[in-house]
């Protein structure tokens, strides 16, 4: 079963201001959290609620809503700066 992919505003703004090679590795990984919200690697975060995956040196952090079967996408961003 899928699930509903949202992505609040400033994440937004976070994915379309991403190098174009990095944006399409970002949007694909997203569209994949459709099929399986926690795919290989991905990792519960310890300092706040939600899920982070890699997309090469990219970050993304999403809320799992398993009752309503939605995905909310937080924050995109660079690992060195994602986490601040």
């Amino acid at each position: 079963m899928r699930y509903k992919v949202s992505i609040l505003r400033g994440a937004q703004k976070e994915l379309a201001n991403l190098p174009m090679e990095a944006y399409e590795q970002v949007k694909n990984a997203i569209l994949s959290l459709a099929e399986e919200p926690r795919p290989i690697g991905c990792k519960k975060l310890t300092a706040r609620q939600g899920w982070r995956i890699r997309a090469n040196d990219y970050r993304i952090l999403y809320e799992i809503n398993d009752a309503q079967r939605t995905i909310l996408v937080m924050h995109i961003g660079h690992r060195r700066d994602v986490y601040r």
